[in-house]
């Protein structure tokens, strides 16, 4: 569910994603909820591979732990390109705090926090 990194650093990654129309979250042509709260989720596991790789480390799994204060403002169509950010808020030994928000056109449309566990393969 991302496409492409387009920026990372300590704290902050950046993905883009175009949604094709037979991608399994599309429905009668409209990105589905599902849809959103997961390239958030994939996002921060790009970044967490991205990262994995760069250090020579392996890549851990990770699996969504918690959602909290989900909000979806708008779904976007088959065909559109988006844009998502993750934030770092906090890193507990094997658990990592998000927040992610996901735009198209530098529209919002969803934000949520997410705990991530991660563990090894």
């Amino acid at each position: 569910m991302v496409g492409k990194l387009l920026y990372t650093d300590e704290t902050h990654t950046r993905s883009s994603f175009h949604i094709n129309d037979d991608n399994i979250f599309v429905k009668d042509n409209i990105f589905q909820e599902a849809g959103l709260l997961e390239n958030i989720a994939q996002t921060a596991a790009l970044r967490a591979g991205y990262l994995a790789k760069n250090n020579n480390k392996p890549v851990a799994v990770g699996y969504i732990g918690a959602v909290k204060d989900m909000e979806i403002f708008g779904l976007p169509k088959a065909g559109d390109l988006l844009i998502t950010e993750i934030i770092i808020e906090n890193r507990i030994l094997d658990v990592t705090v998000i927040s992610g928000k996901v735009w198209r056109n530098d529209i919002l449309l969803a934000q949520c926090e997410m705990k991530v566990f991660t563990g090894s393969k």
